[in-house]
C-alpha cells in the first residue's frame, strides 16, 4: 500500500475507528517483520524471541496507547521501533534475571540499517546509553532509535524527525562516536 494510504488509515486510527487499526496491520506487516527480523538478527544466536512474536508484542504495545498520534507511515515505523526496542530489552532482562546476571543480548551498531558488525553490544548497555544521550540530546537519541531500531533510511528519518538529511547524517555520526564511547569499558572519556 502507498505511504499516503497508510497515512489515511492512521488518520482514521486517530480519529477512533477500531476497523482501521484492524485494515492497518495487514498493510504494515511485512515492514514490521522485516524490522523485527532485523533487530533478532543482531541478537545472539539462541535468542528465544522469534520475528513473529517480536511484532505481535509491539503491536499489542502500539495498539494499547491511550492516546494514538500517528501523523504517517514514517512516525507509525518509528513509534513501532521504540515499542519493538522495549519488547527486546525487557525480553533481555528477563532473561539476564533468570540467568542472575548471564546472558545479556548481544546486538550491533553499524553505519547502514542492516548491515552486521564484527563487534557486537550488549543489549541492555546500548539501551542504558541510548537512555543517557536522550537526556543530553533527544534528536540524536531518536536518530539512533530509527536508524538502529527502525531500520529506516535517512531520508525517512529526516520526514519523521522534520529535519534535513544532512541534519540526520550528522547527528548519526555524532550519536555513533557518542554511543561508542559511552559503551567502551575504563574509557576516559566516557558519559556518566
Amino acid at each position: 500500500m502507498e505511504p499516503a494510504n497508510v497515512t489515511l488509515l492512521l488518520e482514521r486510527a486517530r480519529a477512533g475507528s477500531a476497523d482501521a487499526l484492524g485494515e492497518l496491520l495487514p498493510v504494515v506487516y511485512d515492514e514490521l517483520r522485516s524490522m523485527a527480523a532485523r533487530q533478532l538478527g543482531r541478537e545472539r544466536r539462541e535468542h528465544t524471541l522469534q520475528a513473529t512474536a517480536l511484532v505481535h508484542e509491539a503491536w499489542l504495545k502500539l495498539v494499547d496507547q491511550r492516546a494514538q498520534d500517528w501523523q504517517n507511515r514514517a512516525h507509525f515505523l518509528a513509534i513501532a521501533a521504540t515499542a519493538m526496542r522495549r519488547v527486546l530489552v525487557h525480553h533481555a532482562e528477563a532473561v539476564k534475571a533468570a540467568k542472575r546476571g548471564g546472558g545479556r543480548g548481544r546486538v550491533t551498531l553499524t553505519d547502514r540499517p542492516g548491515e552486521v558488525s564484527e563487534d557486537p553490544l550488549d543489549v541492555l548497555a546500548l539501551d542504558e546509553a541510548l537512555e543517557a544521550l536522550a537526556k543530553e540530546d533527544p534528536r540524536k537519541a531518536k536518530v539512533v532509535e530509527l536508524r538502529f531500531f527502525a531500520g529506516l533510511e535517512n531520508r525517512e528519518v529526516a520526514l519523521a524527525l522534520d529535519v534535513t538529511e544532512r541534519t540526520v547524517e550528522r547527528d548519526w555520526r555524532m550519536a555513533r562516536a557518542w554511543l561508542r564511547r559511552a559503551l567502551t569499558p575504563g574509557d576516559p572519556g566516557r558519559p556518566e
